[in-house]
């Protein structure tokens, strides 16, 4: 698959990329008016990009197979704070489950 050193290097450029947009999308974003539950989320928006850039390069089909097949079992060490797949779902697009 890819090496951990390009894995690295990968996230290390998407969390300099999450710092400078992170703030200017929260600046921007407009409000529902309705009030939510705001539940931290263990994975970092850098972690969950990062990921998803892995998964276009790695050639798997599935998203679902690349993440429970070789992110929870093989970057146990890149990403220790991995959820569940439905989790992680959920967090990309809140109206998934509703």
């Amino acid at each position: 698959m890819i090496s951990k050193d390009k894995v690295t290097e990968i996230f290390c450029s998407i969390g300099d990329f999450c710092l400078v947009f992170e703030p200017a999308v929260q600046k921007r974003q407009l409000s529902t008016g309705k009030k939510t539950g705001k539940r931290k989320f263990t994975m970092s928006t850098s972690e969950i990009v990062t990921i998803t850039v892995l998964f276009h390069l790695s050639g798997v089909r599935t998203f679902k197979h690349f993440y429970i097949g070789y992110v929870q079992k093989h970057l146990a060490q890149e990403f220790p704070n991995t959820v569940s797949y439905n989790r992680l779902l959920s967090s990309c697009n809140p109206t998934y489950y509703r």
